[in-house]
């Protein structure tokens, strides 16, 4: 029945007699016998008004979802009241991307709502399955920086911390990923077509952004108009950020593009049509869509518009925080901490240095010394392309105060140089923030901030030693590492609740918020009932994925195989093509001899290529054709089969990574910065055939280098090789590496496609191998055998598979932002009360 209103329900559910609130969560104040009902039956009725039988599942989800945000609102403006009554540190994080993923299911399981839902999901006799599968994950980000960055606000949100996130709200996100004869080909991701139920807009803190010059579109091109102001509106948007227990519930802030009020409807409705839609057209375009084409001057400019666009919109929403209750401008770093997540919004340099320059009036030196205090950055990336750097002109155009005061900066920054390498012009050139008409943003992160980190041991040391050396040199106090982490509510709770069950039915429920304590199951890598439970759940997982895949895609895998995934980015430097020739080479294998004794083995490949790199997408059809030859072979087929999941989502890395048994990071040693899916696969039990880069090799400290399948060159041996390096060498001195690249090159997986073939030649042999393929290809095979052999005793598997789990608490989230706090940030814990 709804005849009682909610608010009314809602009251009722309340405590009557005052209670301590500080350590109580949403869960606990719950009134589980009738209030969620209610809620969810208020809005089945009143958003949609249908009659019951027009109500399908995505009305049902929305409801659910709805009722389950009425749960957390109460607490979710309680967590804001006690910050602004408290005023403590507050945490902000800018980035680009948030790679939250599916909201219900995450916050039903963070809010310890599960009894709750699942009784709501029997009485009304809902299919749950069904009704978690009508959510769109959010297209907010694309690959590890947006998921880092949504298990960092996780982490925050559980450990108490006062922090935000701050973000562009992408009406279409990255592109729908469609594979079509084995071609990626994209599609507009239209996350947003349906109301998005947890989203709250705040039109009444919007934020006007200034910007030096205009826009118009003519002949389908965007043009600036030089000399004529504009302005941009920032709406911002509000998610909640669920900490575990639901005693605190924290807030992502994105925020989308739109015209200013005083938009010329005069104009729109009786002049020219045309320029005035180019007006909105443009400013409406800053927030459509995640990573613009960066193959034209178009799409790279309005990625410097979108930067900006954060960085102004965020700043302006964080310093009015600060100033309803700090009237001392000079107390800002003691009440503020900003932290740059990646190169992208680096340009919070110059935008801070502007407020306290030209809107609190400081004089220069209190304002630089103010804003590094305030600023962190982190840095994600030793690829110089994606050390980010911006025409001067477009500052000009856009943003000329913002480029007087890079000028200065950079000024003051080679005068430092100078003093401490007297009459060494290069190294001042090198740390420069100016330099051949281009404007280097990670210079002016690392000159703007306190703390520059890497994360993880080996990309922190290379950071320092090379990619940006003279800097380090010049400030070696502001360098650091923070290995990355994964928050284990997310990717072992609630991905897979069958093993995060038998860990706790071993050593207790504790390691939900304290990781370190999944080393209470090494005693157990021993015990029989412990090892057959933990198989067990493996299998579970490989069935209930299997089901998943053949009901989605008529796709049939035999889950007896060895699931053995590679799922990230597709980039030459992941090396997704050096899988393929593995997987040529076990092929031959069987070609020359059937009666060969091999595991059958399930290859999957997930990741999206940009759109404007062409040898990436070529990387994913030759996979495709792969799978199509294997398909296609009575020799072979049920041996060995590839699929390529299309579409990589945080939804899909949630069924395959749980049922996975190997996890391949193999990227080119000295090029992956991290990574975060290998701590993925390995707090969910999969073994890592990988090389020694980003925190893999931390993880194989952590369980013992015996644990893993390590293989290939070093850092150190990539980099020295780069003078001398000849992969004609392996072609003709390694039989197995000639006869897959022989069998490769002669069209076998290719046919009539000379494209494939001739651009696979040029990357593995005629342009050099830049990523080193065919160094690590023979002892790639080496591991791989090393992998096979095991999995064939499976009491061993299964040890190893517990040995890593018990040692993957170190690479919890948590673990990491408690270090961000402690050594970073000096922030600490602010209880909700």
């Amino acid at each position: 029945m709804v005849n009682e209103s909610v608010a009314a329900k809602a009251h009722r559910a309340q405590p009557s007699t005052p209670r301590d609130h500080s350590s109580e969560g949403v869960a606990d104040s719950i009134a589980q016998a009738e209030y969620p009902d209610s809620l969810f039956e208020s809005h089945l009725l009143f958003d949609h008004v249908l009659p019951p039988s027009e109500v399908g599942n995505r009305e049902r989800y929305e409801a659910m979802a709805r009722s389950v945000r009425d749960l957390l609102s109460h607490h979710w403006q309680r967590t804001d009241q006690t910050y602004r009554r408290e005023n403590p540190k507050r945490i902000y994080y800018l980035s680009m991307e948030f790679l939250i993923g599916r909201s219900l299911s995450n916050n039903i399981v963070n809010l310890q709502l599960d009894p709750v839902a699942a009784k709501l999901f029997t009485r009304h006799q809902l299919d749950k399955a069904a009704i978690l599968e009508e959510e769109p994950d959010a297209g907010l980000g694309n690959g590890g920086l947006g998921r880092l960055a949504a298990c960092f606000l996780d982490s925050m949100a559980t450990m108490q911390l006062p922090a935000m996130g701050y973000g562009l709200r992408y009406e279409y996100g990255m592109f729908k990923q469609l594979i079509v004869d084995g071609w990626q080909r994209e599609q507009p991701d239209n996350w947003l077509r349906r109301p998005d139920p947890w989203e709250v807009a705040r039109p009444g803190e919007a934020v006007e952004i200034r910007l030096g010059c205009s826009f118009e579109i003519r002949g389908g091109s965007l043009r600036a108009i030089e000399g004529i102001p504009s302005s941009l509106i920032g709406i911002p948007y509000d998610r909640p950020i669920v900490g575990y227990g639901g005693k605190t519930i924290n807030t992502l802030r994105l925020w989308a593009s739109a015209t200013p009020d005083n938009f010329d409807f005069q104009e729109f409705s009786g002049g020219d049509f045309v320029d005035a839609l180019a007006e909105r057209l443009t400013a409406e375009t800053v927030t459509r869509v995640l990573y613009p084409d960066d193959s034209t001057a178009e799409g790279r400019g309005l990625r410097f518009v979108q930067e900006y666009f954060l960085v102004a919109c965020s700043l302006a929403d964080l310093i009015r925080r600060f100033r309803s209750g700090n009237p001392d401008w000079h107390s800002l770093p003691d009440k503020v901490a900003i932290q740059l997540n990646d190169t992208h919004p680096s340009l919070a340099v110059a935008e801070l240095m502007r407020i306290l320059l030209d809107e609190a009036g400081l004089e220069w030196v209190s304002a630089w010394d103010l804003t590094k205090r305030t600023l962190a950055y982190t840095n994600h990336t030793l690829l110089p392309e994606a050390l980010e750097s911006w025409p001067m002109r477009w500052f000009e155009l856009l943003l000329p105060r913002h480029l007087e005061i890079i000028v200065e900066i950079d000024r003051h920054l080679r005068q430092e140089a100078a003093d401490r390498w007297p009459g060494d012009e290069g190294r001042a050139a090198c740390v420069g923030i100016l330099g051949g008409g281009l404007v280097r943003m990670a210079n002016l992160a690392i000159a703007g901030s306190h703390s520059t980190n890497g994360v993880a041991a080996i990309h922190s040391r290379l950071l320092r030693e090379a990619t940006v050396r003279d800097l380090a040199e010049l400030f070696p106090e502001r360098f650091n590492n923070k290995t990355n982490g994964i928050t284990p509510r997310r990717w072992l709770l609630l991905a897979n609740p069958r093993l995060a069950h038998c860990i706790t039915e071993a050593i207790g429920d504790s390691w939900i918020t304290n990781a370190s304590q999944l080393r209470g199951l090494l005693p157990l890598a021993d015990d029989k009932s412990f090892v057959a439970s933990i198989r067990s759940a493996k299998r579970e997982a490989k069935l209930q994925f299997r089901d998943w895949l053949q009901a989605t895609s008529g796709i049939a895998v035999d889950p007896e195989s060895i699931f053995d995934s590679q799922v990230k980015r597709i980039h030459e430097y992941k090396r997704q093509l050096l899988n393929g020739l593995r997987i040529v080479a076990l092929y031959n294998r069987l070609k020359a001899n059937p009666k060969l004794d091999i595991q059958p083995r399930t290859f999957f490949f997930a990741g999206k290529a940009a759109p404007a790199y062409h040898v990436a997408k070529l990387i994913i059809k030759f996979l495709n054709n792969v799978a199509a030859t294997i398909d296609g072979d009575p020799d072979v087929r049920g041996r060995l089969k590839v699929v390529f999941l299309p579409d990589y989502n945080v939804s899909l890395a949630e069924r395959l990574i749980p049922a996975s048994d190997v996890s391949n990071q193999i990227s080119t040693a000295g090029y992956e910065a991290s990574g975060t899916s290998n701590m993925k696969f390995m707090m969910n039990g999969a073994l890592t055939i990988g090389t020694r880069d980003g925190a893999t090799i931390e993880m194989a400290e952590a369980a013992g280098e015996e644990n893993f399948f390590l293989f290939g060159l070093t850092a150190e041996q990539v980099a020295g090789s780069r003078g001398w390096y000849n992969p004609w060498w392996h072609y003709e001195n390694e039989a197995e590496t000639r006869a897959v690249l022989d069998l490769l090159l002669s069209g076998h997986f290719c046919r009539n496609e000379p494209e494939v073939v001739n651009a696979l030649r040029n990357v593995l042999l005629a342009g050099g191998d830049t990523y080193r393929h065919l160094a690590d290809l023979g002892p790639y095979l080496d591991a791989d055998q090393r992998l096979q052999t095991l999995y064939s005793r499976p009491d061993e598997w299964s040890k190893n598979a517990i040995l890593n789990i018990a040692s993957s608490g170190r690479f919890s989230s948590d673990r990491t932002i408690a270090e961000y706090a402690d050594e970073i940030w000096n922030a600490k814990p602010c209880p909700v009360t």
